[in-house]
This record gives C-alpha cells, structure tokens and sequence, in this order.
C-alpha cells in the first residue's frame, strides 16, 4: 500500500525527493529504490525531520515497529493505514511516558490504489490540526477518492465494506467464473466475461444515481432468465449471507483493536515533504 501511495504522488509530478521509506525486506526496499525514493532499512532520527509519517505496518506488528519513535515527534502528523488499530493506542505508543501524541490520523485504504482506483476513509484524532488534515487527504486522493468520518468508530466498518470489499468482488468474480468454465466456456473466456461482467456493471452503477436495485430491476424480465438466477439467490439466502459476512469482518476489525496492544516487529513507512 505504501508503494501504491509513493506511486501516486509520483504520478502527480511530485519529487521522489520529496519521500523516504523505512524497510527491512530487501526485495521491497529494492523495489521502492527504483522509484527514486530513498529507503533505509532501519529508521534513523535525521528520519523524523519530515511533515508526515505514514504507518504502512501489519496490525500484529504496529506496537513494536513504532516503539523507535516513542516520546521523539513533535509536529508530525502520524497517518496509520493499519485495520483495527485506534488512535488512542497509537497516541499511548507514540507519546511520552504521560502525555499521549494526539497528531494522529486513522484511514483505511484499499487494493484498488494501486491502479489509482481506491477508496480510503480518514478519521482524525482531535489533537489533529487542519494542516494535517490537509497532508493525509492530499497523500490518500493521490490513489483513488477519500471520505472523512467524525466517528472512529465507523473506521471498523470501513474496514469491513471497502478494505475486505475487493476481496468480495473476488470471489464472485472467481464464482461467475466458475459457472461460465461449467457452461462450457474455455478458460480464457470465462475470465474476459467475468471480470468485464463487474467492470461494466460497477461503472454503469457509478455513473447514475439510481440504486443498484432499480438497476437490477430493469434486467430482471418477468419470467425471465434473470430472474431464474435471482430466485435461485434469494432461495439460498445468498444477499442476507453476504450481509452477513460483511457485519464479521467488521466485529474481526474491532476484535483486532482490543487484542493487539502489545506486539511483535515490523516496518515503517516513513512519508516526508511538502505533501
């Protein structure tokens, strides 16, 4: 994700100057190098002389990865694109040894920035000025729209709808798929008119503003072959179950923040400049 965000900003002419990274896997440092960005393998204080931290770090993995920067930020703004993981638990972790650092910005981006397509959702602790506010929407818009939220709370179903939500588009496109190898198609076809199935209904849906329910309607026929298969769903409960598992992945979001307070290692992204 941290690469898809430098790629972004890089698209939109920003200096690859402008950013370093902080990695430990070789292979990714390698690769976010040839973008022209600096990346370190460990984080260095001459680091933190920057506008913005990005967390780009696995949620079993935050706690121990930021301990580095425990009790040293000034007026940073931290962004965590991190599922699960509040603000207060990143301020505690990231202040000193009685004042938490209240600079902190929760989003939860998902896969499709990294065809600039994404989706993010921003939710700002109240120690977040409008400056940094500023900083994490111009990072996040750079791969695909963004939506802020005054709940934190709603991160959790952000998580949920959008950041699980392209594996659920996945899956029934692998479905569809499926169903067209059955019905005889070979193996090329049934991927070209799956995955072109959902592009062109998703842009249709985006572009109007009627619901996807009257635009289901309209090619559902009455006795029709459409309605055959909708029938068949609906016999199986297929649109309550998937609403269903919709409303899992949003307790699992919130079990993750209950759960992670003291973890192992990872890495740090570190986003710095004037954007």
């Amino acid at each position: 994700m941290a690469q898809a965000i430098l790629g972004g900003l890089i698209a939109q002419k920003t200096s690859p100057g402008d950013f370093c990274v902080v990695e430990p896997m070789p292979e990714t440092r390698a690769a976010i190098a040839k973008l022209g960005v600096n990346a370190c393998a460990l984080l260095t204080t001459d680091l933190i002389d920057c506008e913005a931290i990005v967390l780009a770090v696995k949620p079993q993995m935050m706690s121990m990865a930021i301990s580095p920067l425990k009790g040293t930020l000034t007026s940073q703004v931290v962004i965590s694109i991190a599922a699960g993981i509040d603000t207060a638990s990143l301020a505690l972790w990231l202040g000193g040894d009685t004042t938490p650092y209240e600079n902190v910005i929760r989003t939860m981006p998902n896969t499709p920035a990294l065809i600039r397509a994404g989706i993010t959702g921003l939710y700002a602790a109240n120690g977040v000025g409008v400056e940094g506010r500023r900083i994490a929407e111009s990072l996040l818009s750079a791969v695909g729209k963004t939506l802020w939220f005054d709940d934190e709370s709603m991160l959790d179903a952000v998580t949920a709808v959008s950041g699980s939500g392209p594996a659920y588009v996945f899956y029934f496109i692998e479905a569809l798929e499926e169903a067209a190898l059955e019905l005889g198609f070979n193996s090329d076809a049934a991927r070209v008119f799956a995955t072109q199935t959902f592009l062109g209904g998703a842009q249709l849906a985006a572009s109007t503003s009627e619901s996807p329910g009257v635009l289901r309607a309209r090619v559902t026929s009455k006795n029709g072959t459409t309605e055959r298969a909708i029938e068949t769903f609906e016999a199986h409960a297929l649109k309550r179950a998937f609403i269903n598992g919709v409303k899992a992945a949003c307790i699992r979001s919130r079990e993750l923040g209950r759960e992670l307070g003291a973890v192992s290692a990872g890495s740090i992204d570190v986003v710095k400049g004037s954007h």
